[in-house]
């Protein structure tokens, strides 16, 4: 039986009818494929992006957290530096009073006398030596001229040797010495220092862990004293 063209025409509106709702579902299921993969996509990148900026702001505060650390070491050290020189300033101001107070040691000519001749004699007993040369302060010429007999004769009785001392005439301690003797033997080739300076420098280098104790009291990270 033969079609009409009516029927023909009918057929193929419902062909592409079906066609057209065919594509239309294609569509649709590609886009809403496609807006998944997008939806996606999209998450990761905004997840993958929110780790990089907590690991930014992590590694900033980090950085932060250890430059005030550093910053506080740094303010803390030079505070205990300010604190050491000021500390370390005190007890050489102690040390400085103490030599000005040797300048009065000489005013009492019996007792200088009686410190001359125990200097002298300690720097004889660690010489050893036949010919000994003194030299002192200018003024200290005829006060020590006046001990050397004793002082020889008592070396004499002790170390059971002889000792021939002269003053230095060319060479002296300056004026503004507090006092005491140097004694060169060996043409100056050995000498002994016993100044009134050198022997408080001496005392000082024992004494200042002493005199920091009396001044700022004992320090608790010290575990021992010599």
């Amino acid at each position: 039986m033969a079609l009409s063209d009516a029927d023909v025409q009918k057929q193929i509106k419902h062909m592409m009818a079906f066609i057209e709702q065919e594509a239309n579902e294609k569509a649709e299921e590609i886009d809403a494929k496609a807006e998944e993969e997008f939806n996606i996509e999209k998450g990761r990148l905004v997840q993958q992006q929110r780790l990089k900026i907590m690991e930014y702001y992590e590694k900033k505060e980090k950085q932060v957290e250890l430059q005030k650390k550093i910053q506080s070491s740094n303010m803390l050290n030079q505070a205990r530096l300010k604190v050491l020189k000021v500390r370390e300033d005190h007890v050489r101001n102690v040390l400085d009073d103490a030599r000005k107070k040797l300048g009065e040691v000489a005013r009492d000519q019996g007792k200088y006398a009686e410190i001359l001749k125990l200097l002298i004699t300690q720097g004889l007993y660690q010489l050893i030596e036949l010919n000994v040369v003194v030299r002192a302060r200018q003024a200290d010429h005829d006060l020590i001229e006046s001990l050397m007999p004793a002082i020889q004769q008592e070396y004499k009785n002790v170390a059971k040797k002889e000792v021939h001392l002269k003053m230095d005439t060319d060479n002296f301690l300056p004026p503004d010495s507090c006092g005491g003797v140097e004694l060169l033997a060996a043409k100056g080739r050995i000498k002994i220092v016993n100044t009134l300076e050198n022997r408080l420098e001496l005392i000082a280098q024992q004494l200042v862990p002493e005199i920091r104790t009396a001044l700022f009291g004992r320090n608790a990270n010290r575990r021992f004293t010599d």
